[in-house]
């Protein structure tokens, strides 16, 4: 049902790793490098267990731009839902992580999910352009679950 290719808007940047006698430095994102309405509002960040996938979801409104630095791998799934977009039903699969970190930017209407593929406990960190549950925890969450789902057309590996 899907094809194996590229998504529209949906953007992977390899991210630069710089060490030094201290420790090492990654730039995750910058405000200069994103369109305005990709600009986050929050951040967080997550710890997946090895082996263990979070998603599929997607979102109505709300942009995931994810950082996987490591430690430890993921093999991240998008999947593109949206009906009126040129790339309608691709699907894409990254490795991302400790020996190869990116950031992916996820525009609303991809549904995606990842998971830890590696033997030790990964970190992932997102800053998305909407604030969870909106201002004051006051809103419905901007979420569609297929994770639950037996039927779901979104598989991962």
């Amino acid at each position: 049902m899907f094809k194996n290719a590229p998504i529209n808007g949906v953007a992977v940047k390899i991210l630069g790793k710089y060490s030094d006698q201290r420790g090492w430095l990654i730039e995750t994102f910058r405000n200069d490098e994103l369109l305005t309405e990709f600009h986050p509002v929050m951040s967080y960040i997550s710890m997946t267990n090895p082996q263990v996938a979070r998603g599929p979801h997607e979102h109505v409104d709300q942009a995931d731009l994810f950082g996987f630095i490591g430690p430890s791998t993921f093999k991240i799934y998008l999947w593109d839902n949206r009906k009126d977009s040129p790339t309608y039903l691709h699907k894409m699969i990254i490795t991302a992580g400790e020996d190869e970190p990116k950031s992916i930017l996820v525009p609303p209407g991809i549904v995606h999910a990842y998971k830890n593929i590696g033997d030790k406990l990964g970190m992932v960190t997102n800053y998305p352009n909407r604030l969870f549950m909106g201002m004051g925890k006051k809103e419905k969450v901007d979420e569609i679950r297929h994770e639950h789902d037996p039927n779901t057309i979104f598989k991962i590996d």
